[in-house]
């Protein structure tokens, strides 16, 4: 590698390392979404411009009224998918994309749906960008899931939600976590969902913020 090119390298993962030390300050993380911070570069999934503002831990708005979610948030999310062992996860709202990133660092296939297409071309291209072979991606109505590669180990919603579906129940496997911030009059609760045999157990995580899932696709 070219000195240059290593030096680079060096200073963008001192940013990570920063960045994610900040997070593991206010919440617990483990070893493997550790790494997995450390390995993604959010610069890239940040608006143009915005650049210098990636590695603070900051919500940061996108095209078509959306947001690209603090990188606390991101953490918290996907500690509560409790991600060990999880072969397959299914992200409602792909944005960005880069809460799907993290979770390729550390679960094997990741299927992620957007509905507004402008938002979804650009992340393939992010994904693209990095050679990221193991994200699928669908645009569509996040909420009616994607049967075809279904039942799912984990399913995490990246909008915030009255309610779930009962098709993504449908969707989890017996076993599985379902992760969605479920709006509570005027807070948004991080809800864990844990499918058993005899039904779906819920627990409570803490309060998050997130733009408000929508029906339909957006051209």
């Amino acid at each position: 590698m070219p000195q240059t090119a290593h030096f680079k390298e060096k200073i963008s993962f001192q940013k990570h390392k920063k960045m994610v030390d900040e997070i593991a300050k206010i919440c617990p993380i483990s070893p493997n979404v550790y790494d997995a911070f450390c390995q993604s570069e959010r610069e890239l999934f940040v608006p143009q411009g915005m650049s210098m503002h990636a590695y603070k831990l900051d919500a940061l708005p996108l095209a078509a009224n959306q947001w690209i979610s603090s990188p606390l948030t991101v953490a918290k999310m996907t500690e509560a998918l409790t991600c060990k062992g999880a072969d397959s996860v299914l992200e409602i709202g792909c944005g960005s994309g880069y809460q799907a990133l993290i979770l390729s660092k550390i679960i094997r296939r990741v299927f992620t749906i957007e509905r507004i297409e402008r938002l979804l071309k650009e992340a393939r291209e992010r994904f693209k960008l990095l050679g990221i072979s193991n994200i699928h991606t669908r645009f569509d109505d996040g909420q009616n899931g994607w049967r075809e590669f279904a039942p799912y180990d984990r399913i995490l919603f990246s909008a915030s939600t009255p309610e779930v579906p009962p098709r993504l129940f449908e969707q989890l496997k017996v076993g599985g976590i379902l992760v969605a911030p479920i709006e509570k009059g005027t807070k948004q609760i991080i809800t864990r969902f844990i499918k058993t045999e005899e039904g779906i157990r819920k627990e409570t995580i803490g309060d998050c913020l997130f733009v408000p899932v929508k029906d339909g696709r957006e051209f």
